[in-house]
């Protein structure tokens, strides 16, 4: 049975959400200092907290792109996939965020 949150609609704010690591604004505030500063990806990563990799893959789109099919290439993510490692991870997920909807720190549907 699905946890309320998932069906009500709410959504979290970026704050909140672990798995998002940069906003569409922090991708063009990196691009826009890649240019005009010249920063190294390195500078990059670590003004944004992110990964060198995640940089080069917010400069250069092509190399995600290919990086994605040659992992298709690969068998894609069943090489790499532990059942029960997924599972842990899931459940801390929706529990964090179950958490946050009863704190009342979820936005969404139910704002006024």
């Amino acid at each position: 049975m699905p946890y309320r949150f998932q069906t009500s609609g709410l959504t979290i704010p970026r704050k909140f959400d672990a798995r998002v690591k940069l906003t569409s604004s922090d991708k063009e505030l990196m691009r826009a200092l890649r240019v005009s500063e010249g920063l190294s990806q390195r500078q990059l990563a670590l003004m944004f907290g992110v990964s060198r990799r995640l940089v080069t893959f917010v400069l250069d789109p092509d190399k995600l792109i290919a990086n994605k099919a040659a992992r298709a290439a690969r068998g894609g993510t069943a090489s790499y996939y532990d059942k029960e490692k997924h599972a842990a991870y899931t459940r801390k997920h929706r529990r964090g965020k179950q958490k946050l909807a009863l704190a009342g720190l979820l936005e969404g549907e139910n704002e006024g």
